[in-house]
């Protein structure tokens, strides 16, 4: 079988594609760009194709889980229900197979990487607190969510793109559980090894990322007790333990009168003023967990219309700023500039006056609630630095279940077939912003562009395989190395084909390149190309050698201070046992005879 020069053409399209991502000089996104329209000049892809990746369901479900995602980690509904648990959790032994754990199942539900970026500061603050490294915990998490990713249809971007694959092969998508079986046991074999293999990482400290740094900064801040306080008559020791040693108490107003140092029998009264310091982490979890409120965020900002939002900034007091020798109540921030003033941070110095009276200095980082469009002009106004744009949340409102009941509702109706899963994604990514729990912002921020942009180019690059016949003379080709050996052997060659295209083309592009490849192998075969499918999605799904060819492992690489060698020595054994394990499990659930119907 001769090959002609379409087929040529996209084949060297592809080739030189993966090149460029090899070499690792130009970003992945404008790669992909650059291959589309490359391959609009050359004739392999048609001018009315060009832009079917950006109008393709693939592309959607995944914005919308990245949205959905985002909606679950501000919630803060994972951190509520492990409360209880999380101070049980002494030492690695029984913190790596938990939050391991967690995280697998928070990946079958939502995003893989979302699942991850939801535990990453669950994993920071048990470290702090028990001074675990986190090169043993992030890693096993990082696996742990891959491999938890398999079993649904949503837990990651291979499974969705091949079911859209199969969509176009076979007439028909991929269930959300149709993944499930075969991902049940890759997730209950990964958590028995990283259960007991995180040993074989390096136990060292990590480097501070910059949101690391900035978490690190206390903040001043008041708490008052409402008058409808739900905990009655707690003991001040008692409230404290809710913030699990991470919130410390610097005195408290009672009826005008100020206590510097408060016993911890003291009972909590409707009224009290509590003066508290910790990371703004620490405490926005302690204002949520302890119902209480922060004194200087009730008074409400003056916005200049209805879609403008409320937003918390930090910023350093500059050289020439007018607050220097100034107090909060001398300088009125609220009236003159309508800016909250929630909290005071002075580096190498701990503050323990009473907020509205502390002298403020050039250098003192602030933390402010104003209106969107009017901080910039305050923030001048006050020579005042903005710093690295991250998010700042301290005693914001949590719609803690909204998230999680809009997500659910969604995936039963997609499991009972009542609407198809990319509408019942888009429709909960709308729901979850319209009743407030992601503002739209947020959901903009949330939608990571570069990823999209990477997928909706390379599904026409990858159609051009298939379309001028290059995906057919491939399986031609492999089908004489394989025609004679067990079908479970051809399986797991394209799954090994996949796991090794991975690292360096980036899952969701070894997806697209793949699958057509797999399928056209499984019908030159005679086999089914539903278990070739499933094991393009295994493979590319599992790339547990390389930081770079999965983003749950760029995430966890900076926190958990880890090198590139550090990946096989944990990801090498777990895919050797996925290799093993995997392609029986797909030929048990989906036989080779012929495609399920």
């Amino acid at each position: 079988m001769g090959i002609t020069l379409q087929q040529g053409l996209a084949f060297g399209l592809v080739a030189a594609t993966v090149v460029g991502f090899l070499l690792g000089r130009w970003r992945y996104d404008l790669i992909a760009l650059a291959a589309l329209v490359t391959g609009l000049a050359i004739g392999v892809i048609p001018a009315e194709d060009a832009f079917d990746g950006f109008r393709n369901d693939v592309t959607m479900i995944i914005a919308c889980a990245l949205v959905v995602s985002a909606a679950f980690a501000k919630s803060g509904i994972v951190q509520f229900a492990l409360q209880r648990l999380l101070p049980l959790l002494k030492t690695e032994r029984s913190q790596v197979p938990v939050l391991t754990a967690v995280v697998t199942v928070l990946s079958m539900c939502t995003k893989n990487v979302g699942a991850l970026a939801i535990m990453l500061p669950v994993a920071q603050q048990i470290s702090r607190r028990t001074q675990t490294s986190l090169s043993r915990l992030l890693m096993p998490m990082s696996f742990g969510a891959m491999i938890g990713g398999l079993t649904t249809l949503v837990g990651t971007a291979p499974n969705i793109i091949v079911s859209e694959s199969r969509q176009e092969l076979l007439g028909k998508p991929f269930g959300m559980f149709d993944y499930t079986p075969v991902g049940l046991i890759l997730t209950a074999c990964a958590l028995i090894f990283l259960s007991f293999a995180y040993r074989l990482l390096p136990d060292r400290m990590a480097g501070q990322t910059l949101d690391a740094a900035l978490e690190g900064k206390t903040y001043l801040t008041e708490i008052a007790v409402p008058e409808d306080w739900r905990h009655g008559r707690m003991r001040l020791g008692e409230l404290m333990g809710l913030a699990e040693g991470e919130v410390a108490v610097m005195g408290m107003m009672r009826a005008g009168k100020r206590r510097p140092t408060p016993h911890p029998n003291t009972v909590i009264l409707p009224g009290d003023v509590l003066l508290v310091e910790g990371a703004q982490q620490a405490l926005d979890d302690f204002v949520v967990r302890s119902r209480l409120h922060l004194t200087r965020r009730d008074r409400p900002v003056a916005m200049d219309g209805p879609t403008e939002e409320v937003r918390a900034v930090e910023a350093v007091i500059g050289a020439n700023s007018p607050l220097i020798g100034a107090s909060a109540r001398t300088t009125n921030l609220y009236a003159a500039h309508g800016v909250n003033l929630l909290g005071v941070s002075r580096s190498g110095f701990r503050l323990t006056q009473h907020l509205r009276t502390v002298r403020l200095k050039a250098g003192d980082l602030l933390l402010l609630q104003g209106a969107e469009l009017s901080l910039p002009a305050a923030l001048q106004a006050l020579d005042l630095l903005p710093l690295a744009e991250r998010e700042v949340r301290l005693g914001g409102v949590r719609q803690r279940f909204t998230a999680a009941g809009v997500l659910a509702a969604a995936m039963i109706m997609v499991a009972f077939g009542v609407i198809p899963v990319s509408v019942a994604f888009f429709g909960a990514a709308v729901i979850i912003v319209a009743l407030g729990g992601l503002k739209m912002r947020e959901a903009y921020q949330a939608l990571d562009g570069p990823l999209l942009v990477l997928i909706a180019c390379l599904i026409p690059v990858s159609d051009a395989i298939q379309k001028t016949g290059g995906a057919d003379l491939v399986a031609h080709l492999l089908s004489g190395a394989f025609g004679a050996l067990p079908g479970v052997v051809a399986i797991g060659a394209v799954m090994l084909g996949s796991m090794a295209v991975t690292p360096f083309l980036n899952n969701a592009a070894t997806v697209l390149i793949m699958a057509p490849i797999g399928a056209s192998l499984a019908k030159t075969l005679g086999f089914n190309p539903d278990a070739f499918l499933m094991a393009v999605a295994v493979g590319a799904a599992c790339d547990f050698l390389t930081p770079i060819g999965h983003q749950c492992n760029t995430l966890v690489m900076g926190p958990g201070g880890y090198k590139f060698a550090d990946y096989p020595r944990l990801g090498a054994p777990l895919s050797l046992i996925v290799l093993l394990v995997a392609p029986p499990a797909i030929a048990l659930f989906w036989p080779l005879g012929s495609a399920a119907q």
